[in-house]
């Protein structure tokens, strides 16, 4: 395949943890890439996480500056690209006035990149969802989420939660009402795991960080489902390529529910004298509601306890083969590879 012939991918929020791998993925499988940035001095920092996970050579691969919150640029991102992958998104800001401040830029972000895209011709968009459109504000639910569920924003549910629902919602409606033949495919992906390549890692790595650094003393008592990095990225290939996939949503998932203190338990497993501040107990339910009144980092944490976030992965294994890895090997990769960072020895 020659260099012209090559597809053309666009990644948006291409410094991402899940945005990284995906281009990883992407540049093995001979795509071009071009990934957009807010900021373009965070090209090095780009190309040296894509250097840690075996990339060498750069040729295929571009960058444009874009912003979620302007028109800027959008329409020369897309130019001459087949498939657009949308991983960018708002972070979750803990401090809020108001929960419009997070809903309403992913739900103008995602327009913006859709218009974008069908205006120029681009086949299909794979938007990466989240775990936190599915399975959020049902107090009774039994039983694995599916691809069916959503999640219930007229729930008391954490505006960065709220504002992923509302925001793929919007997504599905704008394909409905206004793609003119553009086609959809989302990745929705429980907590994600696995190896980190630089300084830009998931909130779930994060709390693998707390936990190996000794800032956790105990762990809250919340149940979740974790998923490999690389299998979410492998996930979005098959989501974009796969005639199967258009009209569908997959969930992103080993399919195995563990505590955090499950999570705690398989890294002093693994790790040894690395583990050694890792913590082995768990918090009551009713310190960390109380705590969460003063500090709110802990309210999305608070919102999910006592919740069953259990998964099916069984969609996205039957429609399109995925094959994921087990969630002890993605938090095994998620500690290992945090200690470098912790180290020093990743930059």
């Amino acid at each position: 395949m020659t260099e012209t012939n090559k597809p053309l991918v666009l990644v948006t929020g291409g410094s991402g943890f899940i945005a990284v791998h995906i281009i990883l993925k992407l540049l093995e499988n001979q795509y071009r890439v071009r990934a957009t940035l807010r900021t373009m001095g965070r090209q090095e920092e780009v190309k040296s996480m894509l250097r840690a996970g075996g990339v060498t050579r750069f040729e295929d691969l571009s960058f444009v500056q874009t912003d979620l919150s302007s028109d800027q640029n959008w329409d020369q991102a897309v130019q001459g690209a087949e498939y657009v992958i949308h991983v960018a998104s708002p972070t979750p800001n803990r401090v809020y006035k108001d929960e419009n401040e997070m809903i309403q830029p992913a739900r103008e972000g995602v327009l913006r990149v859709l218009r974008a895209a069908r205006n120029a011709g681009v086949k299909r968009v794979v938007l990466t969802s989240a775990f936190g459109a599915i399975g959020v504000g049902h107090q009774h639910h039994v039983g694995p989420y599916t691809e069916e569920d959503w999640s219930n924003t007229n729930a008391k549910i954490h505006p960065y939660q709220k504002s992923k629902t509302i925001a793929e919602q919007a997504a599905w409606a704008f394909i409905r009402e206004e793609g003119k033949g553009l086609e959809l495919a989302t990745v929705n992906p429980v907590g994600v795991m696995g190896p980190i390549l630089g300084n830009d890692y998931s909130h779930s790595n994060t709390i693998v960080r707390q936990m190996l650094e000794g800032k956790l003393k105990a762990v809250p008592k919340i149940y979740s489902d974790y998923v490999d990095v690389r299998d979410v990225a492998e996930l979005h290939l098959l989501a974009m390529t796969r005639p199967e996939a258009n009209g569908q949503r997959f969930i992103a998932s080993s399919a195995e529910n563990l505590s955090t203190l499950g999570v705690a338990k398989i890294l002093r497993k693994h790790l040894g004298e690395d583990a050694k501040n890792v913590p082995n107990r768990e918090l009551p339910n009713l310190v960390v509601r109380v705590s969460a009144l003063f500090n709110p980092n802990l309210r999305m944490i608070a919102s999910l306890l006592g919740q069953d976030m259990s998964t099916s992965n069984e969609k996205a294994k039957r429609l399109l083969g995925w094959k994921p890895r087990s969630a002890e090997e993605a938090i095994v990769a998620t500690g290992k590879s945090m200690m470098k960072v912790i180290k020093g020895e990743m930059r």
